[in-house]
């Protein structure tokens, strides 16, 4: 599943650790505004990586959470959604602006393994300085570059170089910020 190759999300050991995920996503999204270190014990579990002041708003929902690396201070707001069968890297001084999604799982081109029940996932990068606007998809397998702006509403399918104002669907590069 991490090298990119074809995978059985069926798997006993797969459907345990995504169980286990929503158990902790369940506390983290249930826990009283007022109890941030709560908040940030069951994140520091959850997550592969948090950064110094990293903070999600909830809700929040992923997979697995343990594929997520995000930078220092990170924020990301409301009802973000991150699929992570593949690495999520997340740089630092990061936004997201509500309801933004991250899909590394992708299914095959070939309906015999579609229907077979096997799935794909290819790695997502966030570079560091971004914002990414309300409502933003992020495809499986892209890179979004350094100091970078996603517009709202934006579906990247493809590699956003950095220092760059890109929106649109497909998400297309706008105009140089450099």
């Amino acid at each position: 599943m991490l090298l990119g190759e074809l995978y059985d999300p069926t798997d006993p050991d797969l459907v345990l650790a995504r169980q286990q995920a929503r158990n902790a996503i369940a506390a983290f999204n249930h826990t009283c505004a007022e109890d941030t270190e709560t908040r940030q014990i069951i994140l520091t579990q959850l997550l592969g990586t948090v950064g110094a002041n990293a903070y999600i708003e909830p809700p929040f929902f992923c997979d697995y959470g343990s594929n997520i690396r995000l930078g220092d201070n990170v924020f990301i707001n409301f009802n973000c959604v991150i699929l992570d069968p593949a690495r999520v890297t997340i740089g630092d001084n990061v936004m997201f602006a509500p309801n933004v999604q991250l899909y590394t799982a992708t299914h095959p081109i070939d309906y015999r393994e579609r229907n077979a029940g096997l799935e794909l996932a290819k790695e997502i990068e966030v570079g560091s300085d971004v914002w990414i606007g309300g409502g933003s998809i992020l495809c499986p397998g892209v890179t979004v570059g350094a100091r970078s702006v996603i517009g709202a509403g934006s579906v990247v399918t493809r590699d956003i170089p950095a220092d760059v104002v890109a929106v649109g669907n497909p998400c297309r590069v706008l105009r140089s910020i450099a």
